[in-house]
């Protein structure tokens, strides 16, 4: 590897805690480099970074860069920062009056990059699913095979595993436009959906970035099935768990249920052979043929994948079985996309059909979901009431802002009042600690509970069992 690509120094990331920016920080720190940073929250992600030596700070306040400059005397120092740290950060705003050195996490993630063949999952959808099943298969069938993504791959136990390897698996973010910066030797695009709304006016512009995306890739995957893909890129490889003919890569399914996904593996429209995939879902299944025709691009042979494919698992937060509460089964799920929250019910409907066979008892859908981003909920308001009433009984949180203003002065209820159109049983609810408060007067015995977003609704479930969060 060419380590020589990366800036030399000590990096000192300003909000090191997000699941993107603690996996570049310890990627540095495997690759060698001096990292600190600093979060107001601490989490399972700034404990490890300091494990590996890290210096964390938990405020954000100018004295802090000034410890780093004392410190790191002799040394370049990089000041990380991502889209979500805002220009009056006490940090941010020292270093730009002292006219620090000041990178964004992409061009960071982008020289990290540099140093390896890299495989490149983007995408409005399923980028950390796709991104985990192809780290999986990597390091299986390879072991050769480092990955830097956005959520935690369970067979590293980590968002950050640097070796000495041939390969790297990263997850690119498009919500802030830094998708231009990344040139990888295979681009795979998942799908592409209008979202985003703080950053993108249209779907035009979207589209825009993932073309700049795909021109800096070598080569290019696309999913067949998502009509702005099929539409917007052509004569390049595609998957498909729909059509085999005219596709590189296909998995037609045939079975179907809760615990495993059996189908027909299709190259250039031959069958090449049957396989069983231990992992739920129709979306995940478009993420796992996605996963295989990429390392069947790089020259895995289909043996060894056939042979490995039963470790795969999903990360965490993608519907991810927390446990049982008195007979009620309990998921999270990251899902705070209308189109997620789409596949996450059909999904769970497919657990509830399963279950209720087997068990000769009806059993509930309830949807806990917490909307994030105030844009999010203005421009898909519509299409949250749709999805969501889906669903047997809703309970809305409060909105998780991310830092956005409400300016338009939208919340749950509004969301609520127009579910109740269709679905009576909907309730707005505070937060975590109100539902933990009535969880039971809310819930019956054999409920399917389904908790979604993006936000800090997933401590729900160390709070409903009086865990520290």
């Amino acid at each position: 590897m060419n380590t020589n690509l990366i800036v030399r120094g000590h990096f000192h990331f300003i909000g090191i805690g997000g699941i993107g920016m603690s996996a570049i920080a310890l990627a540095l720190i495997k690759k060698g480099y001096s990292v600190s940073g600093s979060d107001l929250v601490k989490n399972e992600e700034t404990n490890k970074l300091k494990e590996f030596g890290a210096i964390i700070f938990d405020s954000q306040i100018s004295t802090n860069i000034q410890f780093v400059l004392s410190q790191f005397q002799n040394q370049t120092i990089n000041f990380v920062i991502s889209s979500a740290i805002k220009d009056d950060n006490e940090e941010l705003c020292f270093c730009k009056k002292n006219n620090l050195l000041i990178k964004h996490r992409s061009e960071i993630l982008a020289m990290i990059m540099k140093s390896y063949i890299t495989l490149s999952i983007a995408g409005s959808h399923g980028k950390t699913s796709t991104s985990t099943f192809l780290s999986t298969l990597l390091e299986l069938c390879t072991h050769d095979s480092s990955s830097i993504t956005g959520g935690i791959i369970p067979i590293y136990k980590s968002n950050a595993h640097i070796e000495n390897t041939k390969y790297l698996v990263t997850e690119i973010d498009e919500s802030d436009g830094t998708i231009n910066n990344y040139t990888s030797n295979i681009g795979i695009i998942n799908n592409i959906d209008f979202d985003h709304c703080d950053h993108y006016s249209n779907i035009d512009e979207i589209l825009s970035s993932f073309k700049q995306f795909a021109s800096n890739s070598k080569k290019l995957l696309i999913n067949y099935d998502c009509k702005i893909t099929r539409e917007n890129f052509t004569s390049h490889n595609q998957w498909s768990i729909k059509e085999k003919n005219n596709i590189t890569y296909s998995i037609i399914p045939n079975t179907i249920n809760k615990d495993i996904t059996i189908g027909k593996y299709y190259e250039h429209g031959d069958f090449v052979d049957s396989i069983n995939i231990p992992i739920p879902g129709l979306h995940n299944l478009s993420n796992i043929t996605a996963a295989i025709a990429a390392c069947r691009m790089i020259g895995v042979s289909f043996k060894e994948i056939k042979k490995n494919i039963k470790s795969l698992e999903l990360p965490k937060k993608r519907f991810e079985f927390r446990g049982e509460l008195n007979q009620r089964v309990f998921y999270d799920d990251y899902a705070h996309h209308p189109n997620e929250i789409k596949a996450t019910i059909d999904l769970a409907r497919l657990f509830i059909i399963d279950n209720n066979i087997n068990k000769n008892q009806k059993g509930r859908l309830i949807a806990i979901f917490q909307p994030h981003r105030f844009t999010r909920v203005k421009q898909f308001i519509h299409e949250f009431v749709q999805e969501l009433s889906k669903a047997d009984v809703i309970y809305l949180t409060n909105i998780f802002g991310a830092g956005e203003e409400n300016i338009d002065n939208i919340n749950s209820q509004v969301i609520a009042n127009l579910i109740y159109k269709k679905n009576k049983n909907v309730t707005c609810l505070k937060n975590n600690y109100e539902i933990k408060d009535k969880f039971f007067k809310l819930t019956k015995e054999n409920d399917f509970i389904l908790n979604m977003g993006a936000g800090d609704c997933h401590k729900l479930w160390s709070i409903l069992n009086n865990k520290n969060t």
